[in-house]
């Protein structure tokens, strides 16, 4: 399953994402979304990353970016 997202939105996140496509970033995943996915933050900025649970740590690169949040795949567990 893949989120939508709409970089034309009026709400959303306050100002530009504090993160960049292809960059790759590492953290903790802090929660699990509806969809089953793991929810890592960047500067308070939603990240999902699939295929993770609740503790992870890891390295995982952004490979979309939308207004409310951002989708990764890991990189390093």
């Amino acid at each position: 399953m893949s989120y939508s997202y709409n970089s034309n939105s009026e709400s959303g996140f306050d100002h530009e994402a504090p993160v960049e496509l292809g960059q790759e970033y590492e953290g903790e995943i802090e929660d699990i979304s509806r969809r089953g996915h793991g929810i890592a933050k960047i500067e308070g900025f939603v990240v999902f990353v699939p295929d993770t649970k609740k503790g992870d740590h890891l390295k995982f690169k952004i490979t979309k970016i939308g207004r409310k949040f951002a989708v990764a795949e890991i990189v390093q567990a």
